[in-house]
């Protein structure tokens, strides 16, 4: 088998009846959903689209779908047997890092992840403010549209997706003044699309929340991951965070974590590292296919696989037999 990576779904992906297939197909899946309880079952199986915008809700679902579908690959790859390989680099969109972060054991299991993705997501609920928009066009015109329309208020690039798509996110009077500009002559060929998100995320209005977390995560143990992590704040791989070059791994993922909620993900430079180290397949594992979307548009040559049910994970695995 080629050297393979494998990429986590991120708040945004989720929808109704999420993991139910591979919790009725998959024994590996469904340990994961069983661990994770009821309620979260209900929300990824029966919940409406309106119940799974809330981020309190939203983020541990999609946590434990991210968990549920990577515990289905690694069933279907033969864990455990003599031939079983392990993804040569792993990442995570957003929320879906912390999904990655919990395979290569940096967190040290799924239940723990869940309690803490719980917190994160009540913090960034409570933060609350800001609204974000996904541009499509050009990056410098993204960029300079930015600038134009700041003025006084919060507005960053926030998201990286592929060369033709960056999301921002600020004040919504700034993110309103931006997708008015964009819509008329003076839009320098950009789209912009709102998102029907609870905040700003990944801003500075996310600071309230990263204090938050600053504080939470004295309650939480890390270790060292045993994977190649790629992690947003750079794209590169988590060893060289300078924030998180010296120290325990308890200070570094800390370190690590509190910046993240606040900073920019730059996933077209994460594929792109990923591929650089020779990667040849990516496999999306959670709801959706926007990653695998996107990793397309970065690196077409790259082969670009998911797995969020029973039939993409049949078609992965048989795929990767052929290979």
């Amino acid at each position: 088998m080629n050297k393979y990576g494998v990429v986590f779904s991120g708040q945004g992906a989720q929808k109704p009846g999420m993991g139910k297939s591979l919790y009725e197909t998959s024994p590996a899946a469904r340990e994961v959903f069983d661990r994770a309880g009821d309620e979260i079952k209900y929300d990824c199986f029966e919940a409406d689209s309106d119940r799974l915008k809330q981020t309190e809700v939203t983020q541990p679902a999609v946590y434990t779908m991210d968990m549920a579908a990577y515990a289905a690959l690694r069933e279907a790859l033969g864990e455990g047997e003599d031939s079983f390989i392990e993804p040569s680099g792993i990442a995570g969109f957003s929320l879906g890092e912390y999904a990655a972060f919990t395979a290569a054991g940096a967190i040290g299991s799924f239940e723990e992840g869940l309690v803490l993705v719980k917190v994160r997501s009540l913090l960034m609920q409570a933060a609350g403010a800001g609204a974000m928009a996904a541009c499509i066009g050009e990056r410098d015109a993204i960029l300079d549209l930015v600038e134009k329309t700041r003025e006084e208020d919060v507005l960053e690039a926030v998201n990286y997706n592929s060369p033709q798509q960056t999301v921002v996110a600020g004040d919504t009077v700034a993110v309103e003044r931006l997708a008015g500009l964009a819509a008329g002559d003076r839009g320098l060929g950009v789209k912009a699309i709102p998102l029907s998100v609870s905040g700003a995320f990944h801003s500075p209005l996310m600071r309230p929340a990263a204090e938050g977390l600053a504080e939470a995560l004295k309650n939480f143990s890390f270790h060292d991951p045993t994977l190649p992590v790629y992690i947003n704040v750079t794209g590169g791989l988590y060893e060289e965070y300078s924030e998180a070059a010296v120290g325990s791994a308890n200070s570094k993922m800390r370190a690590r974590m509190v910046c993240h909620i606040q900073s920019p993900v730059h996933w077209q430079h994460t594929i792109e590292r990923m591929a650089a180290s020779g990667i040849k397949t990516i496999i999306e594992t959670g709801p959706g296919k926007t990653l695998t979307g996107l990793t397309k548009k970065i690196a077409p040559e790259l082969v670009a696989l998911n797995v969020e049910d029973s039939k993409s994970l049949n078609d992965t695995i048989e795929y990767i037999k052929k290979g």
